[in-house]
């Protein structure tokens, strides 16, 4: 009988990697505009219209931008290889730098659940940007 410590560690394919990077990082972002809903002030604002996304083409923008990380789950699966990184290079760094600005803006003592979040989302696309940067050539 053998008693070995050592576990197995499978090699897991970087499509795989980079979609579960893209579902926490979406994920994030559900969960800091959720928890925003707590902060004093925003269910008056969500009522009255006087928020930061007050008109239906702002409301359209940010549903757009936010769909990518969610589409990109996905997308990280199915794409070839060259295309894929691709994609994982722009918008990692895109919503890096998104997130690096918004977690700047937003310091304040009701929203340091933001920037923790903000500064977790910035570290989860840097990491997408590291995997696709990285991909193993054949």
């Amino acid at each position: 009988m053998n008693n070995s410590t050592k576990f197995e560690d499978v090699q897991i394919n970087v499509k795989i990697i980079l979609a579960g990077l893209w579902a926490s990082v979406t994920l994030c972002y559900l969960y800091g505009d959720y928890f925003e809903l707590y902060t004093p002030g925003k269910a008056r604002g969500l009522v009255e219209g006087t928020n930061l996304l007050d008109s239906p083409p702002k409301l359209f923008l940010a549903s757009v931008v936010l769909a990518i990380p969610a589409v990109m789950v996905f997308l990280s699966l199915i794409l070839k290889p060259a295309l894929n990184r691709m994609l994982n290079l722009i918008f990692g760094i895109f919503f890096t730098l998104v997130m690096l600005f918004i977690g700047f803006i937003s310091f304040s003592d009701w929203y340091l659940f933001y920037v923790f979040l903000a500064m977790v989302e910035c570290i989860i696309t840097i990491l997408i940007v590291k995997y696709a940067w990285y991909w193993k050539k054949v």
